[in-house]
């Protein structure tokens, strides 16, 4: 058994033309034939052409912030309401940003807040798929944890689909596509959820991301990875790691064996499709480029410190190393030990203590970073939850799960900053002004990328299905 990104995969010599197409079409190939075809005749087009964005760093801050303690606060609602935190001055007229988040309030001119998210699928696997795809989850609020083969392809895997198919995409020795610093789940109660969202669905296995895997520290009394050595935030992929074993060469070498054995048994035309996504696997896995860029001690000190020695930051840091050095969609997961991140049922000192200054940081720094390098004109940063919190808190200053009204902070590709878009009634509870969807957010992102969002691409059978459902793009938000 070996594994490309994460999906095993298992050859044998006995196994036939249709098997080897087949297997193609769901796992390492990712293609069956016809669709080769017409990615074939579809080579001399850019699918990104005219977009103002390169690249998207999508901060998914899984859990659900509450829009009362960050972008949305309401100190005239009542005590029971507006929660014990008080908002700052910013550089937004009219932005109320919470006082624990001054950095990003000290730099709102270069993002603009979105304070009108909404949908109503009110649940954490759910509304994590349906953020990261711009498509309802067909599994129903409650039905289930885990991402299946039927799930919507996420924003990334379009992407990484489209420049595959794009002239050279398939030599390109760097993935389109990377999700850090872990896959969601991974740290939540023994690995065991492997949360929705982040990966191909039905488009197929070999469009799903290239994760960076942190071990959590083993330390109940610093979840969030605070004050952390290099050795406790070394991001490793598999067969990428900095020094590659004896084994893991073997393997790669016995996969070599396997290809050519099986290319031997292919008609010329087959061959050429096998040898392209030979290249491709074996690019990523060999990759000096993304082993270099996935080295994070390349940075200087100064310069991480202002990240933060945390892993939201660090891993805004690597999301921006892997911006430069080419990846055109990277998804940081604000990860943490107990795996449900910004879930606060609890109380509001998590909340105060951890969750808000790292995301202040970390953000921050990177929307800082990239400006000061002429990145964030055309890198597209988005930072948002799969939903918000209740209005009324619990007895502990614990809020609960809240869909119907949320915020994302959005920049770079030509967005406006120091502004706002929609508004929410007096208590937070639901949009008043310019109600934004999932869809409309995707819709936003794909054409910022120059992705058409009414894009037709195959399902496995062949079929043309729309990568959107009738979102509108937020063209109101760029300059």
């Amino acid at each position: 058994m070996f594994s490309i990104l994460n999906q095993p995969q298992r050859f044998s010599q006995g196994m036939s033309r249709r098997e080897i197409l087949t297997t193609g079409g769901a796992g390492l190939l990712g293609l069956s034939l016809p669709q080769l075809m017409q990615a074939e005749q579809q080579q001399n087009v850019d699918p990104f052409a005219g977009g103002r964005a390169k690249s998207v760093i999508f901060l998914f801050l899984f859990g659900g912030p509450s829009q009362l303690e960050t972008f949305d606060m309401k100190p005239e609602a009542p005590s029971e309401i507006r929660g014990p935190f008080q908002p700052i001055a910013c550089r937004t007229p009219g932005l109320l940003i919470s006082e624990h988040l001054p950095h990003l309030a000290n730099i709102s001119d270069k993002f603009s807040v979105v304070r009108s998210m909404t949908h109503t699928f009110n649940d954490h696997s759910g509304g994590g798929h349906y953020i990261q795809t711009g498509k309802r989850w067909h599994v129903p609020v409650g039905g289930g944890f885990d991402a299946t083969p039927k799930d919507w392809p996420s924003m990334g895997s379009v992407v990484e689909y489209l420049t595959q198919q794009a002239p050279g995409g398939l030599e390109r020795d760097l993935p389109n596509y990377s999700v850090l610093p872990n896959r969601l789940g991974r740290l939540q109660a023994g690995g065991r959820y492997m949360r929705p969202g982040e990966y191909a669905g039905w488009l197929g296995r070999a469009y799903n991301p290239l994760p960076t895997t942190v071990d959590s520290r083993d330390s109940t009394d610093n979840p969030y990875w605070r004050d952390c050595t290099d050795e406790e935030l070394s991001f490793e992929i598999e067969g990428l790691a900095p020094e590659v074993p004896l084994s893991t060469i073997k393997r790669r070498i016995d996969l070599l064996k396997h290809f050519d054995h099986m290319k031997r048994n292919f008609d010329k035309e087959d061959s050429m499709v096998f040898d392209r996504f030979r290249q491709r696997a074996l690019a990523l896995l060999t990759s000096d480029n993304t082993r270099n860029a996935l080295d994070i001690k390349d940075e200087p000190e100064p310069l991480r410190d202002q990240y933060g020695r945390h892993l939201f930051g660090q891993s805004c840091l690597m999301a921006r190393r892997l911006v430069e050095a080419g990846v055109r969609f990277v998804t940081v997961h604000y990860d943490c030990v107990d795996g449900y991140s910004w879930d606060s049922h609890r109380n509001s000192d998590d909340v105060k203590n951890n969750l808000l200054p790292t995301l202040d940081q970390g953000c921050a720094a990177l929307l800082a970073d990239l400006d000061q390098r002429g990145m964030l004109d055309d890198t597209l940063v988005v930072a948002l939850g799969e939903m918000g919190r209740t209005p009324k808190p619990n007895k502990t200053w614990g809020r609960g799960h809240w869909s119907q009204l949320f915020p994302a902070l959005i920049a770079g590709a030509g967005v406006q900053g120091g502004t706002t878009y929609g508004k929410s009634d007096r208590q937070a509870t639901k949009p008043t002004e310019h109600p934004v969807s999932p869809e409309d957010l995707a819709a936003t992102i794909y054409w910022a990328l120059g992705i058409d969002p009414g894009l037709m691409l195959p399902d496995s059978l062949d079929r043309p299905i729309p990568i959107n459902d009738g979102g509108q793009p937020l063209k109101q938000l760029f300059g």
